[in-house]
């Protein structure tokens, strides 16, 4: 670091050093986050709680029950939560291997009971609706995924690894960028990542709701 740096709120940065100098230089700069295995499961479940019931309030509108569901509200939560985080970096604290344990892991049990719960439902749809709600959600699915990629190079002009990274967020697909991320040996794709994540994730739980209601 030199004498023309200049650090900004928000800033991380790496220090070595004897404990002595450490410490004075903790003072100076702000706090220390401490590597650590231990989750701060004091804030996270608050949150998880708090925001969940919330979640699971309902408004009617019109004589029908509009919610955010426990899900969409815990997003939000997340959201919440991280934000907090990132401008006080003193409390909820979440290790590298707990969130790989929750990418992995959970997702995976996600994607399963997603499945398993869907399954007698799309089966009873595809024969009453025939091969065509299939094509029509094939072509729902292909064709933003083909479209985005080609939309974030050529019109907003986004680096390559961002651009991944924003069509995997806009997808809501945490595997698909964390397999960039790995194949690429960077973060660099998570930049793209966060925003469209949680706006996709946001817009996925209340516009589906709405299109049922309203359409």
């Amino acid at each position: 670091m030199l004498a023309q740096t200049e650090i900004h709120r928000g800033d991380i940065l790496s220090i070595t050093g004897t404990k002595t100098h450490t410490e004075r230089m903790e003072k100076e700069v702000g706090h220390v986050d401490r590597t650590t295995t231990e989750t701060d499961m004091v804030w996270v479940g608050l949150f998880i709680v708090v925001f969940g019931l919330l979640g699971a309030l309902a408004v009617n509108v019109d004589g029908a029950p509009v919610t955010l569901s426990v899900s969409g509200g815990v997003l939000i939560g997340g959201l919440v939560l991280g934000w907090l985080r990132s401008i006080h970096p003193t409390f909820a604290r979440l290790p590298e291997p707990t969130q790989w344990f929750m990418n992995s892991v959970g997702l995976n049990v996600f994607i399963a009971i997603v499945g398993i719960s869907a399954g007698p439902g799309f089966v009873a749809g595809l024969k009453s609706a025939g091969l065509g709600l299939f094509g029509i959600g094939a072509a729902a699915t292909a064709i933003p995924m083909l479209l985005a990629p080609l939309i974030g190079k050529y019109i907003f002009k986004f680096h390559p690894a961002i651009n991944l990274g924003v069509c995997g967020g806009a997808r809501t697909s945490t595997a698909s960028v964390a397999m960039v991320g790995e194949k690429a040996n960077s973060n660099i794709p998570m930049l793209g990542y966060t925003v469209p994540y949680a706006v996709s994730n946001t817009l996925l739980t209340l516009m589906g709701m709405f299109m049922v209601l309203f359409y």
